[in-house]
């Protein structure tokens, strides 16, 4: 669909420039949609959802154009998730949060500095999983542990998720380690 060796300064600036407005848009047409339903204009809101869908499918393109192509495989996509976050918890948020302060607002200030704390948990998450996808470890553990289908619901105890769950015969792609809250 597009030439993998970009060409021109300002075709790539374009490409990022229309990537940043039509991601915008979809998120922000998605909330304009629940306002309208909110509102009771639920034609409104479904037009809004509609275009919202159009935005993200503009987005994914411009945004496959940048990356050659295609959209980069897991693990590629897991490094570059962590390099965001971790630039927004450890540079961003910091930023923000003191510029705030000297200009006088406190609450914002407040906000930028817990949505970084946020930022960093997300960092550690992409961490984790990124450990998981180069050690071959996602479906896999040492010891036995819970492994639970997130179509069916599923549970089973073992060191590796089943190859194809037993119930509904989803793939191990649909399984994920249980953790068990006490409630």
């Amino acid at each position: 669909m597009f030439d993998v060796d970009l060409k021109g300064e300002k075709t790539i600036a374009n490409l990022k420039t229309a990537l940043q407005g039509e991601v915008m848009a979809c998120i922000k047409y998605y909330w304009y949609s629940l306002q309208a339903d909110k509102e009771g204009y639920k034609v409104i809101g479904n037009i809004f959802r509609q275009t919202s869908g159009n935005e993200n499918e503009h987005a994914r393109m411009w945004f496959k154009a940048l990356h050659g192509g295609s959209i980069p495989n897991t693990e590629q996509n897991l490094i570059d998730a962590w390099a965001g976050e971790n630039y927004e918890w450890d540079t961003m948020y910091k930023t923000f949060a003191e510029e705030a302060e000297a200009e006088g607002n406190t609450e914002i200030a407040r906000l930028f500095r817990e949505v970084g704390n946020i930022e960093h948990h997300h960092r550690d998450r992409y961490q984790a999983m990124l450990d998981q996808v180069q050690s071959g470890t996602v479906f896999k553990r040492d010891e036995p542990v819970k492994w639970m289908c997130l179509k069916c619901g599923y549970i089973c105890e073992a060191k590796e998720a089943p190859i194809k769950c037993p119930v509904c015969q989803n793939p191990q792609a649909n399984f994920q380690q249980l953790i068990d809250y006490d409630c």
